[in-house]
C-alpha cells in the first residue's frame, strides 16, 4: 500500500508517503515538514488558534509538494492516515478534515493514528545492516515536549505503560529551563547547544525519583533547582553554560537510570527511543553506553524523524491499513488518548506488510 500520512497535532505540519512494498526506510517515498517556530517565537510558546490557522494555510500545498516529490498523483494512493490524537484539538481537526475529505473523494480507506504510536514505531523504519530493525518485545522511551513515558511493547499495537512523568515532560522542562535563563524560543535545542560549552560538574542537580523504586518521572523540582541556582549566580554567559550542562546531565542520567530499570522490569535488552528529545546527542550517547554495558541494543529514528513528522504517521497508518484496520467516515480526533486502548496488530500482519 502507498499511504499518505498527515501530522498536525501541534506546531509542525507534516506530510509523507510510505510504500509497504519497500522495506524500512526505503519505503519512505517522500516527506516534508513545515515548522511554525517563527510564528510562535514572539509569544514564547505555541498559540493553539494560530497553530490551527497555519495548518490550514500550509497543509494542502505540502500534500501537493510531497506527491510531486514522490512522482505520484492522488490516484496512485492506496490509503490515507492522519494523526487523530493526542494533541491540540483545533490543529488535529485540520489534518483529520483534510485526510477524511481526500479519502472520501478518492474512495480510499483512511485511519486515524495515535501520535505517540507514530513516534514509537518510527525507529522500525531504520534498518541496521547487521541486526535489522528492532522487533518486539522491547521497551520504548517516548520523550518529547508533551510526553515522557516508558512503554513495554509486547507486539505492535499491544502496549503496557510502565511509567510516565507526574508533572513536566522532559522536553517541556528543557524549554522552561531555557526560558528562565533568557534563551530564545524554542529553548530546548538552544539549551542543549549551550550545554556543550559548560563545565561538567560545575553544577550538580538532583536526579529526580531515582532514589526510590518505580519508573515514574518528575522534572518540576529539577526546574526549580535550576531557577534558584540561576537567580543566585552572577548570570554570566559562562555560568549560564555551566548550569545548562548541569541540567542536561541531570535529565539525561535520570532517563538512563529509569530506562535500565524498565529493561529489567520487562525482561528484555532492546530499547527504542523516540520523540523530539530523542535527538539530543548527550542522551543518545549515554543510552548507547548503558545498552552496551548490558549487552543490549538501543535504537533511534534518524534525527529528522524525532520531532513531529508525517513519515511516522504514514508508516504507522500503513501497518494498520495493511492489516485490514479501517476508520469509519467520521472526522475523529481525541485530544487525550490512552495508547493501551489501541487494537492489537498481530506480528504476522506487521511482518507481511
Amino acid at each position: 500500500m502507498r499511504v499518505l500520512g498527515i501530522e498536525t497535532s501541534c506546531d509542525e505540519t507534516g506530510v509523507a508517503i510510505y510504500d509497504t512494498a519497500r522495506p524500512g526506510a526505503d519505503g519512505l517515498l517522500a516527506h516534508a515538514v513545515y515548522s511554525q517556530v517563527a510564528l510562535h517565537a514572539e509569544y514564547g510558546g505555541v498559540v493553539p488558534e494560530l497553530a490551527s490557522r497555519d495548518h490550514v494555510r500550509k497543509l494542502v500545498p505540502l500534500v501537493r509538494q510531497t506527491l510531486a516529490e514522490a512522482m505520484m498523483g492522488v490516484g496512485d494512493l492506496d490509503g490515507v492516515a492522519y494523526t487523530a490524537g493526542p494533541g491540540l484539538v483545533g490543529a488535529l481537526l485540520v489534518g483529520a478534515g483534510v485526510a477524511r475529505s481526500l479519502a472520501w473523494a478518492l474512495d480510499l480507506p483512511a485511519i486515524g493514528v495515535h501520535h505517540m504510536e507514530g513516534h514509537l514505531l518510527a525507529p522500525l523504519m531504520e534498518h541496521d545492516a547487521v541486526l535489522g530493525p528492532p522487533a518486539p518485545p522491547f521497551v520504548a522511551l517516548l520523550v518529547s515536549g508533551g510526553h515522557t513515558q516508558l512503554v513495554a511493547v509486547e507486539a505492535i499495537g499491544r502496549y503496557r505503560l510502565l511509567g510516565e512523568t507526574l508533572d513536566d515532560a522532559a522536553g517541556e522542562a528543557f524549554d522552561k529551563t531555557a526560558k528562565l535563563m533568557g534563551l530564545p524560543y524554542p529553548g530546548g535545542p538552544q539549551l542543549a547547544a549551550l550545554a556543550v560549552q559548560g563545565r561538567p560538574g560545575a553544577y550538580r542537580f538532583s536526579r529526580p525519583m531515582t532514589d526510590r523504586p518505580g519508573l515514574d518521572f518528575s522534572f518540576s523540582g529539577l526546574k526549580t533547582q535550576v531557577m534558584l541556582a540561576w537567580r543566585g549566580s552572577d548570570q554570566s554567559d559562562a555560568t549560564r553554560a555551566d548550569i545548562a550542562r548541569g541540567f542536561e546531565d541531570a535529565v539525561v542520567e535520570t532517563l538512563a537510570i529509569k530506562c535500565a530499570r524498565a529493561l529489567d522490569a520487562a525482561g528484555c535488552e532492546v530499547l527504542v527511543v523516540a520523540g523530539g528529545v530523542g535527538a539530543n546527542r548527550r542522551l543518545r550517547a549515554t543510552l548507547q553506553e548503558m545498552a552496551a554495558r548490558r549487552g543490549g541494543r538501543v535504537c533511534f529514528p534518524p534525527p529528522e524523524l524525532c520531532t513531529d513528522n508525517g513519515a511516522m504517521i504514514a508508516f504507522a497508518g500503513a501497518l494498520r491499513l495493511a492489516a485490514g484496520q479501517r476508520g469509519d467516515a467520521r472526522v475523529h480526533v481525541t485530544p487525550r488518548w490512552d495508547m493501551a486502548t489501541l487494537p492489537t496488530l498481530a506480528a504476522r500482519d506487521a511482518a507481511s506488510s
